[in-house]
């Protein structure tokens, strides 16, 4: 059953006050009175109304005067002015400051049936609208949502199936070695070297878990609670410290420009991943007898530490630089050179320097190097 549309008229004439109530009950219409503006207000802030027939001349607060509060804390309040024909010209001036309409004294029945109807039917129009807006909008947002987990959706299951296709490289030859030496096919004087074999795979299947877990937390942003001031040349020591026997073997030439001793305010186990992947990056894709550069310096004015990874490998062409930040991608040229790999470094290294608001950029060309540079703020710089 539809609730009753409630009416108040505000008038200091008994005789509209009365009028109205008697033109309007009879249509189903609830219809109360207010003698002056207060009164009106105070019934308008203690009880709900969906009509106003608000008289434009009144002694005391005038009905412009109401109007203004009464669109203060009901602006969808339906405000019909009750006026003369010598204050049409008020009338009009109510509207333009908020009524919805207004009926010239004296008035039929008819009349103020009229308008009160035509104002409810457009309030219900505009309240169509707007849900009709609403839904549309929710409509939107679900095809916005639905597209973007649909991406989701692929790029994980092609996260997945790359995953999965470089985890079982490894298992799988931990599996033929075992095997073959469990059925007795490996002599005894073979077995170290399969056994060496099985360990370096061993070593690998454990790298890739390891950069898949580091990747994962950096994401989700692990291990921000432990940031620290930390020196960027002490965590270059440190990587520099785990690559040097790599380096060393394919006969890398490292050469160190540290030209300040900047710190940042950062996990250091992050900042120290961020170095080693992009050394690490460095010394394997370049080829022996290479050379690998890195420079350190700090721009004190602009609050940032700017590190440098520069190698004489064999580079990037500028199809694969926009996708070397791409989890798991490696270049054809780089799986030409380096049978092992995660593809997961370079994704590292660049939520590293993005959980800490950096940014990291690279310049490569085809056989000519590449160049790694990255910013970070320093610690303790605020932006002015």
């Amino acid at each position: 059953m539809e609730k009753a549309v409630r009416v108040l008229v505000v008038d200091d004439e008994l005789g509209i006050r009365e009028g109205c109530r008697r033109a309007l009950t009879p249509h189903g219409f609830e219809v109360e009175g207010a003698e002056n503006g207060p009164v009106g207000l105070r019934k308008l802030r203690e009880e709900h109304f969906d009509v106003l027939l608000l008289d434009a001349m009144m002694p005391g607060m005038s009905g412009l005067e109401v109007l203004q509060q009464v669109r203060e804390f009901a602006p969808d309040l339906i405000c019909i002015i009750i006026t003369g024909y010598a204050t049409v010209e008020l009338a009009v001036r109510a509207i333009r400051q908020g009524a919805d309409d207004f009926v010239a004294k004296p008035f039929t029945s008819e009349l103020l049936l009229q308008v009160i109807n035509r104002e409810l039917e457009r309030r219900q129009l505009r309240r169509q609208a707007e849900r009709t807006a609403v839904l549309e909008e929710e409509a939107r947002e679900l095809a916005r949502s639905k597209a973007e987990l649909e991406k989701l959706a692929t790029i994980e299951s092609r996260f997945m199936l790359t995953m999965v296709h470089t985890l079982r490289a490894p298992v799988a030859v931990l599996q033929n070695s075992i095997q073959l030496i469990m059925k007795g096919y490996v002599p005894p004087e073979e077995q170290p070297e399969v056994l060496q074999r099985v360990e370096q795979r061993a070593g690998e299947l454990l790298t890739i878990l390891d950069d898949l877990l580091l990747l994962a937390q950096l994401k989700e942003g692990v291990g921000l609670a432990q940031a620290e001031t930390v020196a960027l040349d002490e965590e270059l020591e440190c990587a520099l410290a785990a690559l040097s026997a790599e380096a060393k073997r394919r006969r890398i030439a490292i050469a160190l420009e540290i030209a300040d001793r900047p710190t940042v305010s950062a996990n250091p186990d992050h900042i120290r991943a961020l170095w080693i992947n992009l050394l690490d990056n460095a010394i394997r894709y370049t080829p022996e007898g290479g050379r690998v550069t890195v420079s350190l310096t700090a721009d004190r004015v602009q609050g940032r530490a700017v590190g440098v990874v520069t190698d004489t490998g064999i580079g990037l062409s500028a199809d694969d630089i926009p996708r070397i930040f791409e989890d798991f991608y490696r270049t054809e040229e780089a799986k030409a050179m380096q049978e092992s790999g995660t593809g997961l470094g370079l994704p590292i290294a660049q939520k590293v320097v993005e959980l800490y608001a950096g940014s990291i950029e690279v310049e490569s060309a085809p056989g000519q190097g590449s160049s790694f540079r990255f910013v970070l703020p320093l610690a303790g710089h605020t932006e002015s």
